[in-house]
């Protein structure tokens, strides 16, 4: 999937994570789809929490080895 920016939050534990993306979406425009690659488990259900919360799209998740990988389209 294409993503227009792509944050790296590994290492970081939450809430970091969320608070990372939460900057980076707000930085964009509506439409665009931000790319997140976390290492903390957590982070799986925090994205799904975070955009029932915000109304941001939670396109795609996946794991890879030990990370985690979000995509969200900005509402």
């Amino acid at each position: 999937m294409h993503a227009h920016k792509e944050i790296d939050t590994r290492g970081l534990n939450c809430p970091l994570p969320i608070l990372k993306a939460k900057k980076a979406l707000a930085e964009m425009q509506t439409g665009e789809i931000l790319k997140v690659v976390a290492t903390d488990p957590s982070s799986t259900r925090d994205f799904q929490a975070f955009a029932r919360q915000t109304g941001n799209e939670l396109l795609e998740q996946s794991q890879a080895g030990t990370e985690y990988i979000h995509f969200m389209r900005r509402r």
